[in-house]
């Protein structure tokens, strides 16, 4: 009963905190290891073994983000090989964005300052600054590339907070009516 009740307090907490108080959560119920500045915007699964997951400074994990640590298929294999599996660690960088849905497989390293496209299925290790998408996921350009894309295109917003105000601003600033 007590595995029961804790597991009700961990959804309750979930469900009741802010997007940078569920590392916390997470990290005591799971244990998962949060660096400083995470934010959770969604639900993701952190798997069967999240005690072997690091996550950097600065991270934004997105919602139906999955963590896989192990390798599920090896099953098959375990009337043959008792006792077999295939698990490793998953090592998330500092300054990193994770699209929604992004599916990580066993054993993979984000580097620093990467964005990671939603629906992508991570299977390799990904180096400092780029933009990686797709299924596996790939290198798609630089974060430097993205940079001077992004600044052709930007809007800058200066009322974060008052959802009226911002609303109002944005319309303003694409000319939208």
């Amino acid at each position: 009963m007590t595995g029961l009740i804790s597991k009700i307090i961990f959804k309750a907490k979930l469900f009741f905190a802010d997007e940078f108080a569920k590392p916390a959560i997470y990290s005591k119920y799971l244990g998962v290891t949060f660096g400083s500045n995470v934010r959770i915007t969604g639900s993701p699964s952190f798997g069967s073994e999240p005690y072997l997951i690091k996550i950097g400074d600065d991270v934004t994990i997105t919602t139906g983000v999955i963590f896989h640590n192990h390798d599920g298929g090896l099953g098959i294999l375990r009337k043959k090989y008792p006792g077999i599996d295939v698990i490793k660690p998953i090592n998330v960088g500092n300054n990193v964005f994770i699209g929604s849905n992004v599916t990580f497989m066993p054993g993979v390293n984000i580097g620093n300052n990467v964005i990671i496209g939603a629906s992508s299925l991570v299977t390799k290790d990904v180096p400092d600054g780029v933009i990686v998408g797709g299924v596996p996921a790939k290198i798609i350009k630089t974060i430097e590339e993205y940079e001077q894309k992004v600044l052709r295109e930007a809007i800058f917003i200066k009322n974060r907070s008052n959802q009226a105000e911002r609303k109002k601003e944005i319309l303003k600033e694409l000319k939208y009516k």
